[in-house]
């Protein structure tokens, strides 16, 4: 167990799956946990079953305005933020290139691309000014191989990827970590907007011939963001079962 005594983790998406999971364990460890979650019932909820004063406050990542109120309520509350995991995020439809319905893929974009800026940027200040700070950004394996009938998904994540990399280097002469995962599939609610067929072709490209659990993400994710990560930043960490070719 990692000791997180008195520190501050924001969990964007922390209601459900991955971001749950991290909660989760970040609590266990010490931490207060304030969840950014567009779902305010299920984020109240799990705020509450994760214990420790944990705090939910209803937040849509796409909008600036409701990631500056929700960063402005959490210091109010907490006084600090010494952690950002940003684990929100939506699949969006399957479709060819060709059929990818406009509209659809801007949403994608403006919550799994544009919502990570917003995020990230909300917290720069604060970590900047105590000059710590760790930030996890959850990418995904298809940011890095691409998969098809999913263009709008794979593309925002490998924005993600990019973004990360150039925060991390901005802030590389502070003790501020800025990295991102790459997982393959893990199987949570985000599965009810893919298709079965796209489901199925996810689990035949891992080689571990198994889909990744989310306690798994969060244990990688917790180290990530201690202490005891006081070098690596602007990096990818494989969480692919074997899938990344790179």
């Amino acid at each position: 167990m990692i000791d997180f005594s008195g520190q501050v983790a924001i969990v964007t998406g922390g209601a459900q799956g991955i971001g749950r999971a991290v909660c989760e364990v970040l609590s266990k460890g010490g931490a207060r946990i304030v969840i950014w979650d567009n779902d305010k019932t299920l984020g109240q909820q799990t705020a509450l079953e994760v214990g420790n004063k944990s705090l939910a406050y209803a937040v849509d990542i796409a909008d600036w305005e409701s990631v500056k109120t929700a960063r402005d309520a959490t210091l109010e509350a907490s006084g600090r933020i010494d952690i950002l995991v940003n684990s929100a995020g939506v699949a969006g439809v399957n479709a060819t290139v060709e059929d990818y319905p406009v509209d659809e893929f801007a949403k994608i974009v403006d919550i799994n691309l544009l919502g990570t800026f917003h995020v990230n940027k909300s917290v720069v200040p604060t970590m900047r000014a105590a000059n710590y700070g760790r930030i996890v950004n959850i990418a995904s394996i298809a940011g890095k191989e691409g998969n098809p009938n999913a263009s709008a998904y794979s593309a925002s994540k490998a924005g993600v990827i990019g973004l990360t990399k150039s925060l991390g280097k901005e802030l590389s002469d502070m003790d501020i970590a800025v990295n991102c995962v790459t997982p393959a599939a893990a199987r949570t609610r985000i599965f009810d907007q893919m298709s079965q067929e796209h489901i199925d072709y996810m689990l035949s490209k891992i080689p571990r011939n198994r889909f990744l659990e989310v306690k798994e993400a969060a244990s990688m994710i917790s180290w990530l963001v201690s202490r005891d990560n006081s070098f690596t930043t602007s990096g990818v960490f494989d969480l692919s079962g074997g899938r990344a070719t790179y």
